[in-house]
């Protein structure tokens, strides 16, 4: 396929992932995308040359050294004994272990090729595992450890992996040669990743300096930045690019840039435009990745001489021996190190620790990127020995570790004592509920960032009702639903279905509460004779057909959206048309309708109101909020209904703008406190208030327009 096209079918193939996994919330994105390749290769026959070259410039190096960028300083140097034993000596115990038990699986295949397999199988995917981390929760050192580990696996990886094919090609090897080469692509990658970083961030220095301030130059020569030094690196150097990318997106994160400081656009526009990239890029390594998976394993399903159940097979036990390996590696590492620091009361070796890093090591694109370079024959000649068999157990064991990690790793995780909840509230004023509150392995107390984004929204809410007057109290109402509404998802998103259902019921009570609190009222009226027959007739129909749907929420399924709001378009079109012919009788029966709402909002809260003074659990905390959703909505109806005049944009917009000024306020100060207490780390507060600037330029720019 044509590079343009190309692009253009994955980018699709992106987003449309993406909106799958809105709804299959259970299953991590990458793994769609890789079944959104495997399927669009097979129907439409699409092919894309791997090569791992251009591989690994394109997708990896971008990748790593955002991932270098991000990657907790700390965290890093607390386990660079552990990210460095997994990511070398680990790689080549594998490496020979794991390729000698592939010879004697499969004695048709070469010790050789058996090395070069187990070589290309070692590293673990930076992609992946971020992928099956954002579901499965792993504990925070395990995914640092992980995350660490397949920053720089993948060179060594490589190196062992390209060593094996010349060996099974030539039929020589030198392991002193190999040695050494080793130690130079890794020491002057290292050396070349720290020495162009600081190059980098001096020219733009320099260039600031001089007034080359422009955001858009800025924000391209850091996107430019890890291609530069990979193909330097690779090039010029013949050292590892993929060690100095990362090390270069860790020196980038560390160095502290004087002049950008006063320049917090560039700060902000790169970041997102990093977002968008990662975003993409992400997809993109998955989809290609299920694309070229039929390639790996058509020839040997298509082989008649070869059995596919015993391929499968082979799958399985290589996939199950590089496990055990694994868990037996991180046990005895642990024990080590609890014997090293014994004197400082360490935590004991877990087996399920080992088990959550054993099936934490996902496979990805750069094992499918490397066995696809495999060559189709060797020095005499001949074909390359079990070539597509090769390839075949490769594919598999891509496939068998993201499945399993997706269905074993929630299990491993659901144990209490990854992470603790405190019994004690530190702050009455700072916090609601006891679970809001984290307790780190050291023992501090600690938000996470969903956590301390929910606080902070909070806040913001209290600001606004402070600020709320009769003036204006439409728009206050309006702000504070928008919070809301980002609140609720923020509390849905690590709950599971089973959960998720429970509140949905939940929520539905406390909705047919309020719903019988307005029938109540409007039968009340009618008995008064206040209201006309017609009136009556058509919101008590209405109030029926909303307590209807509640009944059906839990058979609900997913619906066709766009059609529905065409047929809202439609019926909205319609009432507007029948406005403008209305006669005098039918207005004062549409002005009647507008007094009966609002006395209908008034008894639903009412009923609410009525129904927490009663109820003995008012202290869950989806319950609360969602009562407090209902009659802020209530609320916002009833000044909505308020207003029979026409509105005045301009002034509405005026209090709009001044009122979500006021909540970043409020927001920036509820930030600050958390970190001045110690409840949120540096790092958090930096991302904080990241998106705190970014949400106040909206509002600013949003102003200006």
């Amino acid at each position: 396929m044509p590079l343009l096209e190309s692009v253009i079918v994955l980018a699709a193939l992106v987003l449309l992932s993406n909106v799958i996994s809105h709804y299959l919330v259970s299953i991590p994105v990458g793994l769609i995308q890789i079944a959104l390749g495997f399927v669009v290769a097979l129907i439409f026959k699409v092919s894309i040359e791997l090569e791992t070259d251009w591989f690994l410039l394109l997708f990896i190096a971008p990748l790593l050294f955002n991932d270098g960028r991000k990657f907790p300083k700390r965290e890093l140097w607390k386990l660079r004994g552990s990210i460095f034993a997994n990511a070398i000596l680990l790689v080549f115990l594998t490496t020979v272990v794991v390729g000698f038990f592939i010879h004697l699986l499969i004695p048709k295949m070469p010790l050789a090729v058996g090395f070069a397999l187990a070589a290309i199988l070692s590293p673990t995917d930076p992609v992946a595992v971020q992928s099956i981390a954002e579901k499965a929760k792993l504990p925070s050192n395990i995914l640092n450890l992980v995350s660490g580990e397949s920053l720089i696996n993948d060179a060594s990886g490589l190196i062992a992996f390209k060593y094996a094919i010349a060996a099974a090609v030539t039929g020589y090897f030198s392991f002193g040669q190999a040695l050494g080469d080793f130690t130079y692509i890794a020491i002057v990658g290292f050396i070349s990743g720290a020495v162009l970083m600081l190059l980098i961030s001096t020219i733009r220095d320099f260039l600031m300096r001089q007034g080359i301030n422009d955001v858009v130059f800025n924000t391209i020569l850091q996107i430019l930045t890890p291609f530069i030094i990979f193909l330097f690196t690779e090039e010029f150097l013949h050292a590892s690019g993929v060690i100095s990318v990362v090390v270069a997106g860790v020196i980038s994160s560390m160095r502290k840039n004087t002049f950008a400081t006063y320049l917090p656009e560039i700060k902000l526009v790169t970041e997102k435009t990093w977002e968008i990239v990662v975003y993409l890029l992400n997809g993109f390594v998955f989809i290609i990745l299920g694309i070229e998976l039929p390639i790996a394993m058509s020839k040997t399903l298509e082989d008649n001489n070869s059995s596919t159940l015993s391929a499968i097979i082979d799958v399985f036990v290589v996939w199950l021996f590089l496990v055990v390996i694994r868990v037996v590696w991180t046990y005895i590492n642990m024990l080590l190190i609890s014997k090293k620091n014994k004197s400082k009361n360490k935590a004991k070796p877990s087996w399920r620790i080992a088990l959550i890093s054993g099936f934490s090591g996902v496979r990805g694109a750069i094992t499918m990127a490397g066995v696809l370079t495999v060559p189709t024959i060797i020095k005499t000649g001949a074909a390359f020995p079990e070539r597509s068999l090769m390839l075949f157990i490769a594919g598999g064991v891509i496939i068998l570790s993201l499945v399993a990690a997706i269905l074993i790793l929630p299990l491993l995780t659901k144990e209490k004592g990854i992470m603790k909840t405190s019994n004690e509230v530190p702050d009455a004023t700072l916090v609601e509920d006891e679970d809001a509150i984290i307790t780190s392995d050291s023992g501090d107390t600690q938000f996470n960032e969903k956590q301390a984004r929910i606080y902070i929204m909070r806040v913001a809410i209290s600001r606004l009702e402070s600020e709320r007057r009769e003036s204006n109290q439409k728009v206050a109402y309006e702000l504070i639903l928008e919070y809301q509404f980002m609140i609720r998802r923020l509390e849905f998103s690590d709950q599971d279905d089973e959960r998720l259902r429970q509140i949905v019921e939940e929520e539905a009570d406390i909705r047919r509460i309020a719903l019988d609190g307005e029938l109540e009222a409007l039968d009340k009226m009618r008995l008064k004779q206040a209201i006309s027959n017609k009136n009556y007739s058509i919101i008590n129909k209405k109030i029926m057909k909303q307590k209807a749907k509640l009944g059906q929420i839990n058979n609900r399924k997913i619906s066709f959206v766009t059609v529905r709001n065409i047929n809202h378009a439609f019926v909205q079109l319609g009432k507007v048309v029948r406005r403008t012919l209305y006669s005098e009788k039918e207005l004062k029966m549409v002005y009647e309708r507008r007094n009966i709402e609002k006395a209908l909002a008034k008894a639903a809260i009412k009923a609410l109101s009525t129904y927490v003074k009663k109820s003995d659990d008012g202290n869950q905390q989806f319950k609360q909020q969602a009562m407090y959703h209902l009659i802020v909505y209530y609320r916002n109806r009833i000044e909505t209904l308020k207003r029979t005049k026409n509105i005045n944009q301009a002034e509405s917009e005026e209090q709009s703008y001044q009122l979500r000024l006021k909540a970043i306020a409020a927001e920036r100060s509820a930030m600050q406190e958390l970190m001045e207490r110690g409840y949120i780390t540096w790092s958090l507060a930096s991302s904080l208030r990241e998106y705190i600037n970014y949400s106040e330029n909206v509002i600013m720019l949003s102003e200006e327009d």
